[in-house]
């Protein structure tokens, strides 16, 4: 959904959004659901609310597909994109790391929930905390049955020292 800037009341918008978002990187499930809270204060837009959905993830152990519920909470800055444009080394300090830049009196409520349910993706998905993952040398996945391989596994760099301990018996 496009919003126009200029058009945004003096008391903001409440807004209840459903929207089919897609992108190349996690396939979103269910359509994204957003209660937000526009305002806008000079030139600056203040978007506050949350975000959720169903997204389809591959655990990071066992490397099977499952999905997982995002919900986020958001508060973004929005300032004119024409404001870095005048600047050749705009730089954001650290407290600017909540703001976001909108283009011709336009700001895309679809780039800002796409962009919040990416950040809130963890690094290394878990189907499950207690995953026990795929054993590194047949495959088997550890969570469905166990394997005989033997796991102990010295580091080639390593094998020197195994000399020391034998002579030493």
């Amino acid at each position: 959904m496009k919003i126009i800037v200029s058009e945004i009341p003096e008391e903001g918008i409440d807004l209840e959004l459903d929207e089919h978002l897609r992108t190349e990187s996690v396939k979103i499930l269910s359509p994204v659901h957003a209660s937000l809270r526009i305002d806008k204060v000079g030139s600056e837009v203040l978007v506050k609310g949350t975000v959720d959905a169903d997204i389809e993830l591959q655990c990071s152990r066992c490397l099977k597909s499952f999905t997982m519920h995002i919900q986020s909470p958001l508060n973004v800055v929005y300032d004119p994109a024409e404001m870095i444009s005048r600047e050749e080394n705009y730089k954001l300090a650290s407290d600017e790391l909540d703001t976001g830049f909108y283009r011709q009196d336009e700001l895309d409520t679809d780039e800002l929930l796409l962009e919040q349910l990416l950040l809130n993706i963890p690094m290394k998905p878990l189907c499950d905390p207690e995953c026990k993952g795929i054993c590194p040398r047949c495959g088997t996945d550890l969570n469905v049955s166990g394997c005989t391989c033997e796991t102990k596994e010295i580091d080639p760099r390593l094998k020197v020292l195994e000399q020391l301990l034998k002579k030493k018996e």
